[in-house]
């Protein structure tokens, strides 16, 4: 009996030892991965334009103010988990939810090392070999966590209570990851994520899906469209630009500082990234989210005032890309006005209002493709998801039909959900994006 409790005393010993060490002995934890590992291309070099020595001369004195802003306050606000004393606050909190995933989810914790030399702390559990009644396991789902959350404790818990499998990392500066939480360096990092998931993990692109929640929609999308062979992409209480979020909270005084700032600094892009990826989309959106919101109400943002979501900017802009015959005109004045119900049965009534028939918006998509495909013949020249957008569906269409249309697209490709912006999502509330 004795010994049995020695035993056992023992693991759990080496459990603390496992969890014990979070922060102070990543940095010592050997590298598991690294962006080169493997021949593939991805990740996004440094972007810019060449300009001319006067006008760099010119534009000098607000360049550095761009830059003291964006390397102090801006960082703080954008990305306030990547500050010293947060991170020490929520340790022991980091801990246990690390502790939690080892243990009861069997996660594996690796380091990885992006094109730009930061060491990237992740975190993956493994359900392949117990995929579940729908074989949910099989699919790996990356996460892409908030400006403050960490996969310790964020948004990997719905997907992972669905029962899938899934790979969660910090931001660079979260956490264990070193480096500082610019988009350049996000991007670098999520590029590594990938191929570490593809090339070490041994999953197949077809089934990786990328979710994104808040902030984590950069990341998501970037990751989305440099691969635009993973399977789908979910993107959770995120938005379309950070400019009109940061206008919102900054004095208006500071406009053209604020404006210069992010597009130099922190030009998180989601809408224009989004467009890039050619596969399966889901937005998810919550019915009383304060943060994305640039609504005038005062906070808590009262239920259903969804009128001010950005991701309402970023499903019109997805729609009009992909079905530009359909969102002319009639399709996105009743898309904008769809988008303005803030509850499940305001939604069901404005939908039966305009009389849509899905089984008719099925079949007219499918037709569409079926007959473009036998155009272009070459398979070979379509994109990894098939026929490549935008689809021109929709011409000579009525404008009654096209309203229909294009409220049985926006339906498919959004969902509500009556949360606020940092609520867990319930495991149910988690799903995969709708297929054609």
């Amino acid at each position: 009996m004795c010994v049995v409790c020695f035993v056992k005393a023992l693991v759990h010993v080496f459990k603390i030892y496992l969890t014990a060490n979070y922060t102070y002995n990543f940095r010592s934890w050997p590298v598991d991965f690294r962006w080169d590992d493997v021949r593939a291309a991805g990740g996004g070099g440094a972007r810019g334009q060449v300009q001319c020595l006067l006008q760099q001369i010119r534009e000098l004195p607000g360049q550095l103010a761009s830059y003291v802003l964006a390397h102090s306050l801006g960082r703080w606000l954008v990305y306030p988990g990547s500050m010293f004393l947060m991170t020490r606050a929520l340790l022991p909190l980091l801990q246990q939810g690390q502790e939690r995933l080892v243990e009861r989810y069997r996660g594996r914790r690796a380091k990885l090392v992006a094109r730009d030399g930061n060491e990237i702390d992740t975190m993956f559990m493994d359900r392949r070999q117990h995929p579940g009644s729908h074989g949910r396991g099989l699919r790996l789902v990356i996460c892409c966590e908030g400006n403050a959350g960490f996969y310790e404790m964020g948004c990997l818990s719905a997907p992972l209570e669905a029962g899938y499998s899934v790979l969660g990392w910090n931001h660079p500066g979260f956490g264990g990851s070193t480096g500082a939480p610019f988009p350049q360096h996000d991007a670098n990092a999520v590029d590594v994520v990938v191929k570490y998931a593809l090339h070490r993990l041994h999953f197949p692109p077809a089934h990786v899906v990328v979710y994104g929640w808040s902030i984590g929609g950069f990341t998501a999308t970037w990751a989305a469209m440099t691969y635009p062979e993973l399977d789908a992409l979910v993107l959770d209480a995120t938005f379309d630009d950070l400019v009109p979020l940061a206008l919102k909270v900054m004095p208006h005084s500071w406009k053209g500082l604020v404006v210069r700032t992010v597009r130099e600094h922190f030009n998180l892009n989601v809408a224009e990234q989004l467009c890039r990826y050619p596969g399966p989309v889901l937005l998810l959106r919550r019915t009383q989210d304060d943060v994305v919101s640039t609504s005038a109400h005062v906070r808590p943002l009262p239920s259903g005032d969804v009128e001010g979501n950005r991701g309402n900017e970023l499903l019109l802009r997805l729609l009009q890309h992909r079905y530009p015959v359909v969102m002319a005109c009639e399709g996105r004045q009743v898309v904008a006005r769809w988008l303005r119900v803030g509850s499940l049965a305001q939604e069901a009534a404005f939908y039966a209002r305009y009389r849509v028939d899905d089984e008719w918006c099925l079949a007219l998509l499918r037709s569409y493709r079926a007959r473009r495909e036998d155009e272009q013949g070459d398979k070979e020249a379509w994109g990894p998801h098939g026929l490549s957008f935008p689809w021109l569906v929709g011409q000579g269409l009525s404008p009654r039909r096209r309203r229909q249309l294009a409220l049985f697209l926006a339906r498919r490709h959004l969902k509500n959900v009556e949360a606020t912006h940092c609520s867990p999502l319930e495991p149910e509330e988690f799903q995969l994006p709708w297929r054609l």
